[in-house]
């Protein structure tokens, strides 16, 4: 393990940094994601977690050529309401590359592809209960896809809304939207331009 003193200089970056596994177990085996408790030597001493472990995700914010961000708003049971979002989905084709995944989802939300895509941006949602990493594109060029994508369970009540970015924004500080991904991809996009 580092020393945090380590952290003090040079370029800032995240440190990979991994405790001593102990004792590990898989607590609970779903179909999205499983749960590990392990125990972790850390400070001199020892540390019980759990933690979901994840497949990953990627997450898309298409703009056009007018500024304006492609939103869609879907049911999220966790928390019992209709979110606005970007088209994301899953890591969960076996060999799949992030920007494959990405462009999959796009098509598969928005019923669009885009020619032009953005450096990704990689981000962990919730790292003190997942392992899961994001990896976040924005999507420009945009134009019909081939085919029409079927939509079941959430995804079938999708409604789909172009946004100028100023007023995504304006909603994201009003505290009016709260989707993880969105919020940073809205900021991204913002700094972007910039």
């Amino acid at each position: 393990m580092s020393e945090p003193r380590d952290l003090l200089s040079g370029p800032l970056a995240d440190v990979p940094d991994a405790a001593a596994i102990l004792e590990a177990a898989t607590v609970f085996e779903g179909k999205v994601f499983d749960v590990e408790r392990e125990t972790a030597s850390f400070h001199g001493g020892t540390m019980v977690r759990e933690y979901s472990t994840h497949h990953g995700a990627v997450a898309v914010l298409p703009m056009d050529e007018d500024g304006r961000v492609l939103l869609i708003n879907q049911y999220r049971h966790p928390v019992r309401a209709r979110l606005w979002e970007i088209p994301a989905g899953l890591l969960d084709v076996d060999g799949e590359a992030p920007l494959a995944a990405a462009k999959r989802e796009l098509a598969e939300e928005t019923d669009l592809v885009a020619d032009t895509w953005s450096e990704p941006l990689v981000y962990f949602p919730s790292p003190g209960q997942s392992d899961e990493q994001v990896t976040l594109f924005e999507a420009r060029d945009l134009h019909p896809a081939p085919q029409a994508h079927p939509r079941t369970d959430e995804e079938a009540e999708i409604v789909l809304r172009w946004v100028p970015l100023e007023e995504a924004l304006e909603a994201a500080f009003a505290g009016r939207i709260g989707n993880a991904a969105l919020l940073i991809a809205l900021l991204a996009a913002d700094a972007r331009r910039r």
